[in-house]
């Protein structure tokens, strides 16, 4: 950088590329813009007298949907299958814009990874501020979760099917959070049942795993919701099936073959 004058270099990466195989131009312009706000913000003196940038209104807004888009384009197409063409197309957005956001489609997955996990340990943390009796908490993060995954559900499933593709420094802080959960909620269970304690982190992966997979076989307009499930994972796991309500399952409906055959 000199007195009126700057240079700037971007590293390409294989998603910056156009269909012709170059950069793509709106990067480019990105770049060039940047080159000229440093350049002439030096004086004479080369002094660096550049104003902090700040960031629009709706930065994190955007920087939000951008994520969501993308966790629903990642849990339909998969990780390594999905583009960032594809990921833009959802966003309504250029790819310059993207890039704007974030570096490149690694970056998104380990931010919504990351994120959702945050998510996760905040809502631990709530129950945990109502310091309620071990029964009742145990049953309100139950119901808390349930009904989380019932809003993410595309970011449960990047959670755990693309973990595997981060660094390992970015799968160990994400795998870190995963534990703090899993160790609050066995706690939970100690206290509910403290003879059972020793085997209270086995018993809260067997409760995740009566929540964690709904994403697999819930349909979205079907009978069955993540609210009405909630209660009756939490009867399940309290007391077995003698204590789940048949009321609360749905009603299983009556293929045309079946209404056939009994005609």
């Amino acid at each position: 950088m000199g007195s009126g004058s700057a240079t700037l270099s971007m590293a390409v990466c294989a998603d910056m590329l156009n269909g012709h195989g170059t950069c793509h131009g709106g990067l480019v312009t990105n770049l060039a813009d940047s080159a000229f706000t440093f350049a002439f913000a030096c004086n004479d003196q080369l002094r660096r007298t550049l104003m902090p940038r700040t960031r629009a209104a709706t930065y994190e807004d955007q920087r939000a949907l951008i994520l969501a888009r993308a966790a629903e384009v990642f849990a339909r197409r998969g990780y390594t299958a999905a583009s960032m063409n594809e990921v833009a197309a959802a966003c309504a957005a250029s790819k310059a814009t993207l890039y704007h956001y974030v570096r490149d489609k690694h970056a998104l997955l380990a931010q919504i990874a990351a994120e959702h996990v945050v998510r996760l340990e905040a809502l631990v943390r709530e129950v945990q501020a109502e310091r309620l009796a071990p029964a009742a908490e145990l049953d309100a993060l139950i119901r808390r979760f349930t009904a989380a995954y019932s809003h993410a559900q595309h970011q449960h499933r990047v959670l755990t099917q693309d973990v595997k593709f981060l660094h390992d420094a970015e799968r160990a802080a994400v795998e870190g959070g995963q534990r703090r959960v899993v160790a609050a909620f066995a706690a939970a269970i100690g206290r509910v049942c403290p003879e059972l304690a020793p085997q209270a982190t086995l018993l809260a992966m067997l409760l995740f795993g009566m929540i964690n997979w709904t994403f697999t076989w819930m349909k979205p307009r079907g009978a069955m919701t993540h609210e009405s499930l909630a209660p009756i994972v939490a009867e399940l796991f309290f007391g077995g099936l003698p204590s789940v309500s048949a009321a609360a399952l749905p009603k299983k409906r009556r293929s045309r073959s079946a209404a056939a055959l009994a005609a």
